[in-house]
């Protein structure tokens, strides 16, 4: 691990300012912002993040509460997995979420990683994370897995790079409506989550979302909605007791009266380098039961776009067996 400079602002507008200040041409060497730190000092360890600086952020009061009214849900960026995870007001009102922050790491990870830093986190690609590799995503000319080993890369969205974006927190968010509320040098802004995470051929392939260095992501906020009382998260994964989604399905719907589907989100996890979302298969959805051969079709056409690489069509079969699995779940609440 390279040497660092260590700060601890006590507000928002000091930890924005450390962040500013000095910070070198290579966005990997810009100082950062750090809280539960549980995928930060892992990329530091492997030499993916080089920052001169970290700002700790948990002096800062204010960025550690939940609070819930009957037209939304505040989610401070320092809460805890743990603490989103055991709301009681969550648990009730956005199953899904709390389901999705369950499905995240171990005990332990959980009560150190943040909301925040969970939207946050940087690619597990293997390649990414090998320090003695320079590959697209570090400023090299090649993504290594896109002819390479690509067990676990991105069947939607990819190119020029192949990531896939390992937060189990973000496409529940996003099939909730949700939005985050940002402050950098040039004060506040509050983007919608479906236009915060980047494509590698849309952004900066260097990064994963619209984040300025001086960025700091306070609060997220989640609409209060029928669509919310019905929504469940579902992920598979090599290992049972701990590891990242190779795919994963956020659904939440809202039935009519005459048990029809009224409205619906569907984000798939694990397939791409961001949230995907699949509004073709939504809109299939509107107006139908969720029947069997229903839910069959849904999955068939969210994963109609797919485009997987050498080594990974296994994420076709079993990305269309979590979307069904969910929507019934979803369902039947």
């Amino acid at each position: 691990m390279k040497a660092f400079e260590w700060t601890s602002p006590a507000t928002i507008n000091e930890a924005v300012k450390m962040l500013t200040v000095a910070s070198p041409g290579d966005i990997d060497e810009a100082p950062r912002p750090i809280a539960g730190g549980q995928d930060l000092l892992t990329t530091m360890k492997d030499y993916t993040s080089r920052p001169v600086r970290l700002v700790n952020l948990k002096n800062i009061r204010g960025l550690n509460r939940i609070t819930l009214n009957a037209k939304q849900l505040n989610i401070g960026a320092l809460v805890t997995l743990t603490e989103l995870e055991e709301h009681a007001g969550v648990r009730k009102s956005f199953p899904g979420l709390a389901e999705a922050a369950h499905s995240i790491a171990t005990p332990q990870i959980r009560n150190l990683g943040t909301v925040g830093g969970n939207l946050c986190q940087r690619p597990r690609c293997w390649y990414f994370r090998l320090e003695e590799v320079i590959c697209l995503k570090k400023g090299g000319s090649e993504c290594y897995a896109a002819t390479g080993e690509n067990k676990y890369n991105a069947i939607f969205g990819g190119g020029p790079s192949y990531i896939v974006h390992p937060s189990d927190l973000a496409p529940m968010l996003l099939a909730l409506g949700a939005t985050v509320t940002v402050i950098g040098s040039g004060g506040k802004r509050v983007i919608p989550l479906d236009k915060f995470f980047t494509l590698p051929s849309e952004g900066d392939i260097r990064r994963e979302n619209v984040l300025k260095n001086e960025d700091i992501i306070t609060e997220i906020h989640v609409p209060v909605s029928p669509l919310a009382a019905r929504s469940t998260y579902l992920k598979f994964k090599e290992r049972e007791s701990l590891d990242f989604a190779l795919a994963s399905a956020a659904v939440a719907v809202q039935l009519a009266p005459n048990q029809t589907v009224k409205d619906a989100r569907i984000v798939l996890g694990g397939v791409a380098p961001v949230p995907w979302r699949v509004p073709a298969a939504e809109k299939f959805l509107t107006g139908k039961n969720l029947t069997a051969s229903v839910l069959a079709e849904v999955g068939k056409i969210a994963l109609a776009d797919a485009k997987p690489l050498d080594k990974n069509a296994y994420k076709v079969p079993l990305t269309q067996t979590l979307v069904r699995r969910a929507l019934a779940k979803a369902g039947s609440v």
